[in-house]
């Protein structure tokens, strides 16, 4: 199925996309994105994406970006017929003006047991430039993501030369050592459902912390998982190391996810 398929609308600044509006887009690089999946019309984590994207305006085109006018473009493009929806928000800056380009396409649906939706992780050595960023562009992550899945991976693993770990291609990652949970210290983009992971563990019983973690320490963990904007997935092997699917953990990290409530836009 190509990628025009699963479009079902395009917007520019509350317009419908036109073949001229879409060149810039197209054919520059420059630019920033948020991804949310919809559930009835809302979303979780509103301020967080919109932080996220006023920040990222603020650094690369020196402008703010209004939250109330992007919370109208997606009420726009969503109107009264569209309760379920993977959307993207993309910030473009054709004439030194933001632009906002919103794309619509169906729901992203995880399986509904941790076993059907257990991941496996290449590592590559590869480190996403300005890391913080959730920059367009991105060759390097997306063929490295190619490479672990013609090698029979779901995704990959992106490291330092050193092997230090610092996120996914696509996923954020934390390990589990028995009793608290780790993030990579290392330089990585804040996801928007780590965000809201990492918030609410400590209230459910899991301490969590940042430090350095490479691929020669992968044995000394129990359990790891990955999140995105999808929700959150076990991960069952990096490499040659392999993990058992710890239930609990992921039913206590999914069900912090899950709680977060879900706002209207």
């Amino acid at each position: 199925m190509t990628i025009s398929a699963l479009v079902q609308r395009i917007e520019i600044d509350g317009q419908p996309a036109t073949a001229a509006g879409l060149l810039w887009p197209a054919l520059a690089n420059p630019g920033h994105f948020t991804a949310m999946q919809v559930r009835g019309g809302k979303v979780r984590g509103m301020d967080l994406h919109l932080a996220r994207l006023d920040a990222a305006t603020r650094e690369m085109f020196g402008q703010p970006l209004e939250g109330e006018w992007v919370r109208g473009l997606v009420r726009h493009i969503l109107r009264d017929d569209i309760e379920d929806a993977s959307v993207r928000v993309h910030v473009h800056a054709p004439d030194g003006k933001p632009s906002v380009m919103i794309t619509v396409r169906p729901p992203t649906v995880l399986a509904e047991t941790m076993e059907g939706r257990a991941q496996s992780l290449m590592s590559v050595p590869y480190q996403r430039p300005f890391a913080h960023i959730k920059h367009l562009g991105g060759f390097g992550q997306a063929h490295y993501g190619e490479l672990a899945r013609r090698a029979g991976y779901d995704g990959a693993l992106l490291t330092a030369p050193d092997g230090e770990i610092s996120e996914g291609a696509v996923t954020n990652i934390g390990f589990f050592d028995g009793a608290s949970l780790v993030w990579p210290e290392a330089p990585h983009l804040s996801g928007i459902t780590m965000q809201l992971v990492e918030a609410g563990l400590p209230a459910a019983g899991v301490p969590t912390r940042h430090a350095r973690v490479t691929l020669a320490d992968l044995p000394s963990y129990s359990a790891a998982f990955v999140t995105n904007a999808w929700g959150v997935c076990p991960v069952r092997r990096i490499d040659d190391v392999t993990y058992a699917v710890d239930e609990k953990l992921m039913t206590t990290v999914s069900g912090v996810y899950e709680e977060v409530p879900l706002e209207a836009f």
